[in-house]
């Protein structure tokens, strides 16, 4: 299968620093793809380029059949991006939000309606369509900036660390929207600084100082490790997080 999103040495450098070095990636249509690091790794670098947004300085990225550098519009129609800090209007209800994305990617009449509500059930907003975004919740506010990246229907959807700063419960939810729209046929390539979200994709990628160092399925990279992984899971987690478990405590450890 010809992957949807390929890199061939993929490079970007700013002055003598070097954020992307010869990367070379391959992701086929429909896998959720994780890319991991810590700060620095060069992460956002990346998806900036593949979604046609910086430059490479050296190297090619091909997106859904068209080159990120010669072809950047074509990328951008067919692909959805959602950035750390997402461009929502703080003053704007999220109906407001959401027709003002509508209005900038031409979705108009029934179409616009249709899919309007399709997202707010999906994700769970319909309550909350004259809130204003400045008074959501983070986790609202990133299902919000998910909608308006949707509104086009994308093939692909780049997301950067979307559930950073987000408590558990929407980080739960918001996986669960992420599988649906899989289930739809849409390819997503996330950055997470999650390890139990990277557990989550189909395939992962750890980058370090720029490089791509390992990539494969979730599973696969922790046999490699050459040691026991465990897994300790405790009842009464707040007891235990503070060190006052007894032996009545119910407790398993899996390796």
């Amino acid at each position: 299968m010809e992957p949807i999103i390929e890199t061939h040495d993929l490079t970007r450098r700013f002055g003598n620093l070097t954020a992307v070095d010869h990367l070379n990636l391959s992701v086929p249509a429909g896998e959720i793809f994780g890319l991991v690091g810590p700060d620095g790794a060069g992460k956002t670098t990346t998806l900036r380029m593949l979604c046609g947004l910086l430059d490479p300085s050296e190297g090619s990225a091909r997106v859904a059949g068209h080159d990120v550098a010669r072809e950047p519009q074509a990328v951008k129609d067919r692909i959805g991006y959602m950035a750390q800090k997402f461009g929502l209007y703080l003053d704007l209800s999220v109906d407001e939000n959401m027709n003002f994305y509508a209005d900038l990617f031409g979705i108009t009449g029934a179409e616009r309606q249709t899919l309007a509500v399709r997202l707010l059930h999906m994700t769970r907003m319909e309550p909350f369509r004259d809130r204003q975004a400045g008074r959501l919740s983070g986790g609202m506010k990133q299902k919000l900036a998910l909608m308006c990246t949707l509104l086009h229907r994308p093939q692909i959807l780049f997301l950067d660390e979307p559930t950073n700063g987000v408590d558990p419960v929407s980080r739960r939810d918001f996986w669960a929207i992420l599988y649906q729209l899989l289930k739809d046929g849409i390819t997503i390539l996330m950055t997470t600084a999650y390890l139990d979200e990277a557990e989550r994709c189909n395939r992962v990628g750890l980058m370090h100082r720029g490089k791509l160092i390992r990539c494969d399925m979730p599973e696969t990279l922790k046999r490699s490790q050459g040691a026991a992984n465990m897994e300790a899971v405790f009842v009464q987690t707040v007891r235990a997080a503070e060190g006052m478990g007894t032996d009545d405590d119910k407790c398993s450890t899996i390796t």
